[in-house]
């Protein structure tokens, strides 16, 4: 029998994993501060871009000593030039447990054609970090944003490695504690935990990355997008807002707001309390019912931001025609959009727990995925 149609419905069914929700309070009388038709080179540009450098620094408690750049092509774009610009000095170990970590590996096996160790784990599970050979440098995703996988804590990686370490953290920074004396290069995008919109990505560098920078130089060639340096010395002005082609100042007043946002709610640990908060609802939900379970079996890396679902019920015979029925059922509902698993993951579903979710919305949403989930195996039966 099918469960009777919940009474409460989300106040906001956004549960996309990016672009990501906004939130609650934001309208678009957020961006009526933005200098637009104005120079980015103009001092009200540079300001802006500076303030939204600054403000990154102290919410994330980024030593005064790291550099913070805004750079083009989203988080991808700020992980292919960090790979681009400073791999190669060294061997290369690379790990990959979801289709983005994967993407950096094919990039650097094919493109740079680096001979890279690489380990990989299936999707739900992460590599044994204890076997890392941190002689080597070390290019890693924290949060498996398609596999709802992420890094326990820093506690594997040495402080005094010999080599550098590349993180790619886009659903992680803002949502999870990153231990930034491990980290020597560190990438996110504005359009996940906050939020924000497209494009942009942010690349942090640890002196032990200005080092690198300018101190060796690739054997390929360098496209004018990814190049940190200019006679051998840090292009500093990128990493005081003076970016290396033109952003949207419009994206700039959007993170903007959003990190006036992320203070208002205590900050890192406020945003973390919240992602917490959202994926405990899931918790629940998931174990109150045998017929779901987390893609990520082990709670220890599971995430707090990409929470990936699998449903485990025995009479579900075709596990992808499934999950894309129970997601379009709850999208043609109005009370869950875009929470189909990636194209690449296993079958199930993948719910965006961000602190930008309010966790009554998350609330809201679980009995619906019970009824959705109970009318699609009503039509399953039908069908037989």
């Amino acid at each position: 029998m099918v469960t009777e149609t919940p009474a409460v419905r989300p106040a906001n069914p956004r549960f996309s994993s990016g672009p990501c929700a906004k939130p609650a309070s934001w309208t678009v009388d957020a961006l009526a501060d933005a200098p637009l038709g104005r120079s980015h080179r103009a001092a009200v540009g540079k300001a802006k871009l500076l303030a939204a450098i600054e403000e990154t620094r102290e919410i994330l408690g980024i030593p005064a000593d790291y550099k913070i750049g805004i750079v083009p092509a989203s988080d991808t774009g700020a992980v292919e030039m960090a790979m681009w610009s400073l791999l190669g000095a060294r061997p290369v170990e690379m790990l990959a447990w979801e289709s983005f970590g994967s993407g950096w590996v094919t990039d650097v096996v094919k493109q740079l054609k680096l001979d890279a160790i690489v380990k990989t784990a299936d999707y739900g599970e992460i590599v044994d970090l204890a076997s890392v050979d941190f002689a080597r440098d070390v290019v890693f995703t924290w949060n498996g944003t398609t596999s709802g996988v992420r890094v326990p804590n820093g506690d594997f990686f040495p402080a005094d490695r010999e080599g550098l370490t590349i993180c790619d953290a886009t659903s992680a920074a803002f949502a999870m504690d990153l231990p930034w004396d491990k980290l020597d290069v560190t990438t996110f995008s504005w359009q996940k935990v906050l939020g924000g919109e497209a494009a942009h990505g942010m690349l942090i560098l640890s002196p032990r990355a200005v080092e690198r920078l300018e101190s060796y130089t690739p054997a390929w060639p360098m496209p004018k997008i990814f190049r940190l340096t200019k006679g051998g010395k840090l292009i500093d002005g990128i990493f005081r807002g003076e970016t290396i082609n033109t952003p949207s100042m419009l994206c700039v007043e959007d993170y903007l707001f959003a990190l006036n946002w992320a203070r208002e709610q205590g900050g890192l640990q406020g945003l973390i309390a919240r992602a917490d908060a959202n994926t405990a609802e899931v918790a629940k939900f998931v174990e109150a019912h045998d017929w779901i379970a987390f893609l990520a079996e082990d709670p220890a890396i599971r995430s707090n931001t990409s929470v990936c679902l699998k449903f485990t019920d025995p009479r579900i015979t075709d596990g992808a025609a499934f999950a894309k029925a129970v997601a379009k059922r709850l999208e043609a509902e109005g009370v869950a959009l875009d929470v189909g698993a990636y194209r690449d993951a296993p079958a199930g579903l993948r719910i965006w727990c961000g602190g930008t979710v309010e966790t009554a919305d998350v609330a809201a949403l679980m009995p619906w995925l019970n009824w959705a989930f109970e009318a699609e195996i009503a039509a399953l039966a039908q069908a037989a």
